[in-house]
C-alpha cells in the first residue's frame, strides 16, 4: 500500500486524471461551475443562515398581507398607540393603523425597491463599462470623460426632485429611476478597471478579427467573464437600495402616503420615539435583519467564488482518509496503553 501511494504521488496531475478517466465513469464524479459555486456557498453556515433569513422575510411580505385581519391603509380609532398585543401584533401607531399590516406591506415596498434598484444598475454599469474599457483611443478618453461628469452632479437633490414631483401611490417607481440614473456611475468605473485585463485575452482578440461586432463581443465575452464580481455586486446593491430608500423617505423625499416603506414608518413615528417606542424600535429591527441577511448572502458568494477562501475546502482521497483514520486509532490506542502500563 505505501509502495502504491509513492507511485501516485510521483504522477502528474494530467497522468492521475488519465488513470482516472481510464478507470470508467463509475470512478469519476463531475461537477457544472455552478453546481461547485452552490456546494461551497452551502458548505458556509453564516451564508446559509442569511438566506434562510431572507427567504422567511420574503415569505412574510408575500403573504404576510393574508394573514392580518388590518389593512396598512385603514386605521383603528379604539386603538390609538396601542402597544403590541393579541390583536394588533406590533401595536399602532398614532394614526391608528396597524403597525404589523404598515410593516409588512414596507418590508415588500423596500425589498422591490432594493431588488430592481440592484438588477438595474449592475446592468447598466455591466454594459456602460466593458463598453468603455472595450474602446481605445478617443471613444475610451470620452467615456471616462462622461463618467468623470457625471459623479459630480448631486444627483441627492435631483433624485428628491424626480421623487417629489410624483405622485404617493407611483412615488416608488420614479425613485426607483432616480436612484438608477445616477447608482451605476461608480460601479461603472470599477468594471471598467477590471475589463481592461479582458480586453487584451486571446479569444477577444480572435473575435474582434472573425470581424464579430463589438456589442457581440462585449455581451458574449466581457460581461460573462465578470459574473462572478457583478453577481456580489448584485447582492451589495440590494443592500444600498433599500438604505438610499430609507434615507430619502426617512427625509419625507421617497415614499409618501398613501403607500409605505420601512422608511417612511420610522419616519412618521420618529416624533413619538418616547411614548411609543415601539413604532421605530420594530421597523428598525426588521430593517437591520434585511440588511444583516444580505450581507451574509455576498460574503458566503465572495468566498464560493474565490478558489482560495475556506469555503474551497480540501480534495483527499480515500485511502489518504483511511490511512489517517488508522494512524490516529493506533496513536490513541498506544497513548491509552502507556497511561495503563504506568
Amino acid at each position: 500500500m505505501e509502495e502504491q501511494n509513492n507511485k501516485d504521488e510521483q504522477l502528474t496531475n494530467a497522468q492521475l486524471e488519465l488513470q482516472a478517466d481510464a478507470a470508467g465513469p463509475g470512478e469519476v464524479k463531475r461537477i457544472s461551475y455552478a453546481g461547485l459555486i452552490a456546494r461551497r456557498f452551502f458548505r458556509q453556515k453564516s451564508a446559509v443562515v442569511g438566506l434562510t433569513i431572507l427567504a422567511i422575510l420574503v415569505l412574510l411580505a408575500i403573504f404576510g398581507p393574508f394573514i392580518c385581519k388590518y389593512d396598512y391603509t385603514d386605521p383603528d380609532f379604539t386603538a390609538i398607540n396601542v402597544a403590541p398585543n393579541a390583536r394588533h401584533w406590533f401595536g399602532t401607531d398614532g394614526g391608528g393603523f396597524d403597525l404589523f399590516a404598515c410593516v409588512v406591506h414596507g418590508l415588500g415596498r423596500s425589498l422591490v425597491i432594493g431588488l430592481t434598484y440592484a438588477i438595474l444598475t449592475t446592468a447598466i454599469s455591466a454594459i456602460v463599462g466593458t463598453a468603455i474599457a472595450y474602446a481605445r483611443g478617443w471613444g475610451e478618453k470620452i467615456g471616462m470623460w462622461l463618467l468623470d461628469m457625471l459623479l459630480v452632479i448631486p444627483s441627492f437633490l435631483l433624485v428628491a426632485m424626480i421623487v417629489r414631483a410624483a405622485s404617493g401611490t407611483q412615488g416608488w417607481i420614479m425613485l426607483i429611476l432616480g436612484l438608477t440614473a445616477f447608482g451605476w456611475i461608480g460601479y461603472a468605473r470599477t468594471l471598467r478597471t477590471m475589463a481592461l485585463s479582458l480586453r487584451e485575452r486571446d479569444y477577444v482578440r480572435a473575435a474582434k478579427y472573425m470581424g464579430v461586432p463589438s456589442i457581440k463581443i462585449i455581451l458574449r465575452h466581457l460581461i460573462p467573464n465578470l459574473g462572478s464580481i457583478l453577481v456580489i455586486d448584485t447582492v451589495l446593491c440590494v443592500i444600498s437600495g433599500i438604505n438610499s430608500e430609507t434615507a430619502y423617505s426617512f427625509l419625507g423625499l421617497g415614499i409618501k402616503a398613501p403607500d409605505t416603506s420601512l422608511g417612511y414608518i420610522l419616519s412618521q413615528g420618529s416624533s413619538a420615539m418616547l411614548s411609543a417606542p415601539w413604532i421605530v424600535l420594530i421597523p428598525s429591527v426588521v430593517l437591520i435583519i434585511l440588511c444583516v441577511s444580505m450581507q451574509l448572502i455576498g460574503d458566503g458568494l465572495r468566498d464560493a467564488f474565490d478558489p482560495y477562501s475556506r469555503a474551497a475546502g480540501e480534495v483527499a482521497d480515500e485511502e489518504s482518509k483511511k490511512d489517517e483514520a488508522k494512524k490516529a486509532a493506533a496513536a490513541a490506542a498506544g497513548n491509552a496503553a502507556g497511561s495503563h502500563h504506568e
